[in-house]
């Protein structure tokens, strides 16, 4: 069985976007409404450029998928984009002004150009619309062994919410978060997030924020302690880290254990007999301050990875530069841009920290098929609820 993984194509002008999904089992049910609506949530935010007024993003897909389940092959899944214009000079010319804080200076002297437009075409934002699509499919063959994925904007510039999102919860805090033209599940910090964008705005000027995705329902062992490459908080902070201008990823508590005692980092264990039907086996935590990895594994709490979003490059009144051609200095170049692209982001991270999640949950549990992985995930968590509460042989009591 192939490793579940996807390649990503197009650019941000071309005809298309196009993902191809690898490894995932035959028998997925194929939701594509639920894809078009995470492609549609991508689109929308406070804040978006009027690229978002011209396209539609819908997918189509191309392979893998017969009567509504996948079949075991490559699923290729396609994003027409409206704005289709990459060969037309008059309206994508040469850009030889390279933006600071874009992809444009460094890889113009990369492929020994002085255009940056086919640096910039590829590595726009745009890009994540075809991630997002290839998350939300993986997130199909989550909802199968019951694990979901939400994530949501933590902050906007200065303005901050401290909701803290639960088990419980969540449902809740998601139809919060889809009512806000933020994606913040907290009216008022939202409200306050907007006069934040609409202050850059004036200015001509830029925000970032904070992103926070959550997963809730994911069993222990997911990931590895054996190798490095296999760990799981690894994998969800380099998949979080690949996200277009994403400077930071914390898991958990992140950065702040460095300023506190260890007694007041790790998350005591306790077990009640009552939980042991859930993916937490019956052990209970009192905090969750390690994001629900530990040893690069699940640890059967939620799963949370934050990321830092920087400014948006593109400012409108542009930054200090040089012409590539003439190296005499030149104000950066102006493509058509947002002014804050927190929101969407937020979309973006939590579709593709799901794939990392169902690509362990797929290592771990195996199948070609959805019944087999499904059988193996429920034969695998009946095994270690079967695990001997009294002392192994050879072994004293209360020694």
């Amino acid at each position: 069985m192939a490793r579940l993984s996807y390649i990503t194509a197009g650019e941000s002008h071309g005809p298309a976007l196009i993902a191809l999904v690898q490894g995932m089992p035959a028998g997925v049910p194929v939701d594509v409404g639920f894809i078009n609506a995470e492609l549609r949530r991508r689109q929308g935010g406070y804040g978006r450029g009027g690229r978002q007024r011209i396209e539609h993003d819908e997918v189509e897909i191309l392979s893998g998928v017969r009567r509504g389940r996948t079949i075991g092959s490559p699923v290729a899944l396609r994003i027409a984009n409206r704005d289709s214009r990459l060969d037309d000079l008059q309206k994508t010319p040469p850009v030889h002004r390279p933006r600071p804080g874009h992809a444009d200076l460094a890889g113009s002297v990369k492929w020994l150009t002085t255009d940056c437009r086919e640096t910039l075409e590829r590595a726009s934002a745009r890009e994540t619309a075809a991630r997002t699509a290839a998350g939300a499919l993986s997130r199909l063959l989550l909802r199968e062994i019951g694990v979901e994925a939400f994530a949501f904007v933590r902050r906007i510039h200065a303005v901050e919410t401290a909701v803290l999102p639960t088990a419980e919860n969540w449902r809740d805090l998601m139809t919060l978060r889809d009512a806000s033209d933020v994606y913040c599940p907290d009216h008022g910090a939202g409200a306050r997030m907007e006069e934040a964008i609409r202050g850059a705005k004036v200015d001509k000027d830029t925000v970032g924020g904070l992103i926070e995705a959550h997963v809730f329902g994911a069993p222990m062992g997911l990931g590895s302690c054996m190798h490095w490459e296999d760990k799981l908080d690894a994998r969800l902070a380099f998949a979080a880290m690949s996200i277009q201008a994403i400077k930071a990823v914390e898991i958990g508590l992140g950065k702040d254990v460095a300023s506190r005692r260890g007694s007041e980092v790790h998350d005591p264990i306790g077990f009640d007999r009552a939980g042991a039907g859930g993916p937490s086996l019956g052990f209970t935590r009192p905090t969750n301050n390690a994001g629900g990895t530990e040893g690069g594994m699940s640890n059967g709490q939620p799963i949370v990875v934050r990321a830092a979003m920087k400014p948006i490059s593109t400012l409108l009144r542009g930054l200090p530069s040089v012409d590539l051609n003439t190296r005499e200095a030149q104000t950066s170049a102006y493509e058509r841009s947002d002014v804050c692209a927190v929101s969407a982001a937020s979309v973006v991270l939590e579709n593709v920290v799901a794939f990392e999640m169902a690509a362990a949950a797929l290592e771990k549990f195996g199948g070609d098929s959805l019944l087999e992985f499904t059988r193996n995930h429920a034969a695998f968590l009946d095994a270690a609820r079967e695990l001997p509460l009294d002392p192994p042989m050879g072994t004293v009591a209360g020694a």
